[in-house]
C-alpha cells in the first residue's frame, strides 16, 4: 500500500535510548508522486497532548475525511520526518483538504 498525501498513519517511533519503540500517528505531507517514486515519505508528528504549541494545528473528528478520530489531537508542523515506507504499521484516517492546508500554512509560517 502506497500512502497518499493527507493519510494519517501509525508508525513505530524509537525512544531516545533506542531500546524500545512506541507506535505513534503521523500525517503524510509528501505528495503522491513522491510517495510512489521513492521508498520514503515525509510526515509530521501527531500528538494527543494538545497543549498550545506555536506551530501546532488542532484537529478534531470533523477534520477527518475518512476514518474516526478518537481524540482531539495536535499536528506538529515543527516535527517533520522522512521515514521509510516499510515501517508503516497501518493507515487509519485521512485528513480533509481544508485542514491539510492549515498544516501547510503552519509549515510556511515556520520556514518563512
Amino acid at each position: 500500500m502506497t500512502p497518499k498525501q493527507r493519510d494519517i498513519l501509525l508508525i513505530p517511533i524509537p525512544f531516545t535510548d533506542l531500546q524500545a519503540v512506541k507506535r505513534r500517528p503521523v500525517l503524510v505531507l509528501s505528495n503522491d508522486n513522491y510517495n510512489e517514486s521513492t521508498d520514503d515519505i515525509v510526515v509530521a508528528a501527531i500528538t494527543s497532548n494538545i497543549e498550545e504549541k506555536q506551530f501546532g494545528v488542532l484537529i478534531e473528528a470533523s477534520d477527518v475525511q475518512e476514518g474516526l478520530l478518537k481524540r482531539t489531537s495536535l499536528i506538529r508542523a515543527d516535527k517533520i520526518y522522512t521515514l521509510n515506507q516499510q515501517i508503516i504499521v497501518k493507515r487509519f484516517r485521512r485528513l480533509k483538504q481544508e485542514t491539510y492546508r492549515n498544516v501547510v500554512n503552519a509549515i510556511r509560517t515556520l520556514i518563512e
